[in-house]
């Protein structure tokens, strides 16, 4: 499916699509008015840019360009404010014309045929895992202030330069009840042995009296659940966000000593604990995250987007509060926490208008637009010049990890997941296994090397 809209008529009418992956949800405010307000204070407040183009360069730069998304929320956003309209503001001779295609597997499959035809669109969006995909067809913006005004697009940089600037930033919590910890006399854990110890001890606390109780809930009945845990760790370990890529160029990735084998070693230790309930493959997400809502248990790791279910499933979250999964062995080493940038705004080589384009996205990026969409999503500010506040819940993991460094996650490029693919290596899969009866890791982690060492002959990846 394919949405187009022109400058001269905006289409007030969208067909949504479902949204692969986790999404924002938008309040439930008015969005419009909210988004309005937010842009009017933001324009009142923000300081002027001294680098902005004088409004008689503006009015130079005229000509067509396409903006090609797949986020519905973005997409619902420029429909209820004339996205085009406000940039014809500042550019009266410019046009954009917006694609919406369905979703993003359909986005990717339309983006790489359109490479083979050089008909890329002007500005496009790329995820982390796609930016080396699509390297050679977009342009540096390491120049542009949208660009050094974010925190994130400098640590996604390829080859020295920034392809990307990503739209908003992702963060993953711990959420538990602080009155359950306080009456077992449990501390928030900091280290990776301290998580383990306050999980069991919050087990044995509540577990004696209810058999049902879990310290840790977990939906491993789903299996990507474990995502905090499988996904994550590896990363986090070594402070490399690039560790599936580096994985692509070794034939024995998960041997000992290697960050996932680290990582899966630790990972497997809690999993096989007594902490998870009777039967952790037997419950979902949903339910997982409703028992958890109902104090039936103690501890659940999900994204910043979990805290909205975890809140409606209760009555009562006063006493709710969030860490950051600690996985360093002591409290001297550093607090790792990863950070995804979403959303990575590109302009492409394959643009006829490339000064429009860039333009574009400084605009897109200024108070003129960016603080309003900001307050539409739940998603966190990628800008330090437009700082979004975090809610109080999720704040407090902030505050419990002062001296956090943070590791800019990439989900794996093209030879990851082409050998991924052929020897269906499934992390989230292989966590789920972890809670049954006789797995184990050092055989299933020899077994992967194996494979692994295998695909990357067969595929030609050096």
């Amino acid at each position: 499916m394919r949405k187009r809209i022109l400058a001269a008529g905006l289409c007030a009418v969208m067909v949504m699509g479902t949204m692969a992956g986790c999404s924002s949800k938008a309040p439930e405010e008015t969005k419009a008015e909210s988004a309005a307000a937010t842009t009017e204070k933001a324009a009142e407040t923000a300081k002027t840019d001294e680098t902005a183009a004088p409004e008689e360069a503006a009015g130079e730069l005229e000509g067509s360009i396409v903006f090609t998304i797949w986020d519905n929320n973005l997409m619902t956003y420029i429909d209820e404010n004339d996205m085009v309209g406000m940039f014809q503001e500042k550019y009266p001779n410019a046009d954009i014309e917006v694609e919406k295609i369905k979703d993003d597997s359909e986005y990717w499959n339309a983006m790489k045929m359109r490479t083979s035809a050089n008909q890329l669109p002007d500005v496009m969006f790329n995820k982390p895992f796609t930016l080396s995909r699509f390297k050679d067809y977009l342009v540096d913006l390491s120049d542009l202030e949208a660009t050094k005004n974010n925190e994130l697009a400098a640590g996604y940089a390829l080859d020295g330069k920034i392809l990307g600037v990503p739209m908003t930033a992702g963060y993953e919590y711990v959420y538990y009840w602080k009155d359950m910890f306080k009456e077992a006399e449990v501390e928030v854990p900091t280290t990776w042995e301290d998580l383990k110890t306050a999980s069991q001890t919050l087990q044995d606390f509540y577990g004696k009296d209810d058999p049902d109780f879990m310290a840790i809930a977990l939906g491993a009945k789903d299996e990507w659940p474990d995502y905090p845990y499988m996904e994550f760790m590896p990363a986090l370990i070594s402070g490399n966000g690039q560790n599936w890529n580096d994985m692509a160029k070794t034939d024995a990735p998960f041997a000992e000593g290697t960050d996932i084998n680290k990582a899966y070693t630790k990972v497997n230790d809690l999993f096989t604990m007594d902490v998870f309930g009777k039967d952790p493959l037997g419950i979902g997400n949903d339910q997982a995250t409703s028992l958890f809502a109902q104090k039936k248990a103690a501890i659940i790791a999900l994204g910043d987007w979990g805290l909205q279910n975890i809140q409606t499933g209760t009555d009562d979250y006063s006493e709710l509060g969030a860490f950051y999964l600690p996985v360093r062995d002591t409290k001297d080493d550093p607090f790792k926490v990863i950070v995804q940038g979403d959303s990575f705004m590109g302009v492409t080589t394959h643009s006829k208008n490339p000064e429009l384009s860039k333009a574009f996205v400084e605009w897109f990026y200024s108070e003129d637009f960016y603080p309003g969409y900001l307050n539409y999503v739940t998603s966190a500010s990628s800008m330090t010049n437009f700082p979004k506040e975090k809610d109080p819940i999720l704040a407090e993991a902030d505050a419990l990890a002062p001296d956090m460094e943070l590791v800019m996650y990439d989900g794996g490029g093209d030879d990851f997941q082409a050998i991924q693919n052929e020897i269906a290596f499934d992390y989230k899969k292989l966590g789920a296994q972890m809670f049954t009866d006789g797995f184990d890791l050092k055989t299933e982690l020899d077994t992967l090397n194996t494979k692994w060492a295998e695909a990357r002959t067969k595929l030609g990846i050096k």
